[in-house]
This record gives C-alpha cells, structure tokens and sequence, in this order.
C-alpha cells in the first residue's frame, strides 16, 4: 500500500511539473516582444547632433540644439522600446529631448507612473507625454492623475478610458489614427472620445496602420499600410509638432 501512494504521489508531481513547464511555455511565446528592426538599430547610435543614452528605465534622445517642449513615450503592448527609435530621433531632430519609457514585460499597464522619475530628473524641462496603443491608455492615466506636470497628452493610434479622463482637464491632446489600422478597437476608440478635452485635435492619417508608428515590423491582425513607414513616421512627427508648436 505504502509503495502504491509513493507511485501515485511521484506521478502526481511529475504530471504537476509538465502542466507548470507548460503554462511557463504558454506564457513566455504570449509575452514575445516585437523587437525592433534595421531603421530602429540605426537609430539607437549617437551622433548627427543627437546623443542617445539608455539606462534601465528609459532611452533618451537628447539634441545638441534643444528648444522645444521635452517628449516622454511609452511604448505599445508588447513592443520593445527601441522600436520607437526612429520617432523619437526625428522629433528629437527638431529640438525636442526625447524619452522612450522602458516597461517591465514591455507592458505599459506594468508600470503607467514611468513618467514621474523622467519628469524629476529633468525638472527645467515642461513636458508632454504620449504613447502608441496601450502606451497612450496608460499615458492618459497617469495625465488624469498628474495634470499639473505636463501640458499635453498625445495618442497614436490609441484613446484615453474612464481611469485616464481629461475630459475636465486643461491639457492639450493630440490624436492620430491610420485609416489602415485593424489592430486598434475602434468602438472602444470612439468610447474614449468621450474623456477627451474639447479642444483635442484629431488627425487621420491616410494609409498608415497600427504597426507603422514603430519600426518593428508587421502586427498580427494589423491592416495593410499604403505608405511607407518612413513617411508614417514622418507625417506623424509633422502631427506632433504642429500641434506643440501650439502649446507656446
């Protein structure tokens, strides 16, 4: 009887070890960043009068001529940081000192007070702060929370919810769609229209899907873009700064 329970407890643990290895298996192929591409590695490397710098929580670009409003990012579900490589150059090309948040599991929702630290180790520069898909939800909430720390919250293919509303708030807000994106909600994008300030600026861009904002490749279930990911790039940097030109 004694040897029966032995065999029947050994067999248990081994069928309990194969279901733990298996859920570490699930879970890690579910968790699988998009990890950047070519442009996005060009990017990452100093020089032409931008100084790019990374530590353990953020990727920061940093011009030799600086004059603008200072940028903070947060990446898209699942997206490593240095996929926005190329954003943040161009805007930091134009003067803007640029921070991608790193997030734990490269899941915004891990860490939505990413921004407080940028914000306290540079505290000369006034701040705006955005993100691209789940980085904009999670962007808005810590807005919701820290109104009197930035001057504007911006969206890329992405919304605020009910716990990120700046439906009463005085900030300025910024949101860019491709007409090609099939990854983003859109009933819940329309939803978080409703938690947006009335002076928000909305701004269709044509041909450019969900995955374009970063440079990490294509996006399962995502549309197919009709123009570059250059010229997405480029056209949404255009958005970004016409509309912080605004904020002066």
């Amino acid at each position: 009887m004694d040897n029966l329970i032995k065999k029947r407890t050994k067999r248990g643990f081994i069928i309990l070890l194969a279901l733990v290895a298996a859920a570490a298996l699930a879970l890690r192929f579910y968790l699988k960043p998009y990890a950047p591409e070519g442009r996005a590695e060009t990017a990452l490397v100093s020089g032409g009068g931008i100084l790019v710098e990374r530590n353990a929580n953020w990727i920061s670009f940093e011009p030799s001529a600086k004059g603008g409003t200072g940028i903070i990012f947060y990446p898209g579900g699942l997206v490593e940081a240095e996929a926005y490589a190329p954003l943040a150059r161009r805007l930091a090309s134009a003067g803007h000192s640029v921070y991608i948040a790193r997030m734990p599991l490269n899941l915004a929702v891990t860490r939505s007070d990413a921004a407080e630290d940028i914000i306290r180790v540079h505290p000369k520069l006034s701040f705006v702060l955005g993100g691209h898909s789940m980085g904009g939800v999670m962007a808005s909430r810590f807005a919701a929370r820290h109104p009197d720390k930035l001057t504007g919250v911006f969206f890329l293919a992405s919304y605020p919810d009910e716990k990120g509303s700046l439906k009463a708030s005085t900030l300025a807000a910024l949101s860019v769609l491709g007409t090609e994106d099939k990854v983003l909600d859109r009933k819940k994008y329309r939803e978080g229209r409703a938690y947006l300030p009335d002076n928000t600026v909305y701004y269709s861009l044509e041909g450019g899907n969900h995955a374009q904002f970063g440079s990490y490749g294509p996006q399962k279930g995502d549309g197919k873009a009709t123009i570059s990911e250059e010229r997405q790039q480029a056209e949404t940097v255009r958005a970004l700064l016409d509309w912080m030109n605004n904020l002066r």
